[in-house]
């Protein structure tokens, strides 16, 4: 396919993972399944489609030498480095402009480095798909057939069928709906007419700087800007008086939700799993016949259900973790935090990075 590129986007921090993601260590650079972290995965399921050389990475620099040292077939230039965490707009945005500048044909991919992909042969065979779509100019994004009633992502309303590509069906998009309530996460699941929005698109990139300047004309603006000095002895001193003068604004809102010609197509076969928080390991991963997931060393446990108990895979050796009469809590164990949650509670976990973020506890952080 040519003209195709990739931009994953590999700058979160991945609070709602804590204790065991961190400021220097985030979600993405996890080794959580096997020996590859969620960032190398991301890439390794682009390479059959997709060339190294093809591949970008926006992230902030204090996680870039890292994800360098993890896959160092990407060029180094190909890197993009956010002076400040500014939202997808800016993400998107900022990458579509360098690639723009390259390859005005160029059709971009926009991927995150932290998400699970189970059916790998599946994921390529949407995105051959979707960049068919693409280059009849419209906005396409990836939805995600919902297996539960899920509070915890985004929706897509699926409209009209309009098509089918590589036996993929394409809708138009209807709405984009905010994370909803119990109760109509259960009505979007049982209507059939909704998919998570799982966060990825394809789009040409002179299609989406055409929507960001009629929709967000002060980024467009600030792209423009940062553009104009490409080349330049000057080019990294705007690029940041730019960057920090943007407004913070994810895609989905700032573009997304009013922009016209957009497309999804659900995949029903991925196997995508969003790891948020770590209540997710129970639909990634095999429960005993009591459901409970021991991620550890050693341990030793009675009359426990529905529990996780996970031990930092490269801690010191001989720490036993035992636990009686316990149901339905998660206990994460790192070098120097423990963490003791209800499942239910999963998402709030946050709260207290933020708590001690407040409290200046920064080592733990």
């Amino acid at each position: 396919m040519e003209h195709f590129y990739a931009v994953i986007m590999a700058g979160g921090g991945g609070t709602r993972l804590w204790p065991l993601s961190r400021k220097n260590r985030p979600k993405q650079m996890l080794r959580l399944f096997g020996e590859r972290t969620l960032f190398q995965m991301a890439v390794d399921r682009l390479l059959p489609l997709i060339s190294s050389e093809s591949i970008f990475v926006v992230t902030v620099e204090d996680q870039a030498e890292q994800l360098q040292s993890q896959v160092p077939q990407i060029p180094k230039e190909n890197f993009i480095l956010e002076p400040m965490p500014k939202g997808t707009a800016s993400v998107v945005g900022i990458a579509a402009s360098l690639l723009n500048t390259q390859d005005p044909d160029s059709v971009m991919a926009v991927l995150t480095a932290d998400h699970y992909i189970g059916n790998e042969e599946q994921f390529t065979s949407v995105l051959r798909s979707a960049y068919a779509i693409a280059c009849s100019n419209n906005l396409v994004t990836i939805g995600v057939a919902p297996t539960f009633a899920a509070t915890g992502y985004g929706y897509i309303h699926l409209g009209n069928k309009i098509s089918e590509v590589h036996q993929h069906p394409v809708f138009e998009v209807q709405a984009f709906v905010e994370k909803p309530s119990q109760e109509i996460a259960e009505s979007y699941f049982q209507c059939g007419e909704y998919a998570w929005n799982s966060g990825m698109f394809i789009w040409k990139t002179s299609r989406i700087l055409d929507e960001i300047a009629s929709q967000m004309p002060e980024l467009s603006n600030g792209l423009n800007r940062i553009r104009s000095r490409s080349g330049q002895s000057d080019y990294f001193d705007v690029f940041a008086e730019v960057w920090n003068e943007l407004e913070s604004e994810t895609i989905d809102y700032g573009v997304m939700e009013n922009a016209t010609n957009v497309r999804v197509i659900p995949a029903g076969e991925m196997e995508w799993f969003d790891i948020g928080n770590w209540d997710r390991y129970f639909d990634l991963l095999e429960t005993d016949s009591n459901g409970n997931l021991f991620l550890c060393e050693e341990n030793v446990h009675v009359d426990t259900r529905g529990s996780l108990i996970f031990q930092q895979s490269d801690m010191n050796r001989g720490k036993l973790i035992a636990v009686l009469g316990i149901k339905d809590l998660i206990v994460v164990d790192t070098e120097d935090v423990t963490l003791i949650c209800p499942r239910e509670r999963a998402e709030e976990v946050r709260i207290l990075v933020e708590i001690l973020s407040k409290m200046g506890k920064d080592d733990y952080l």
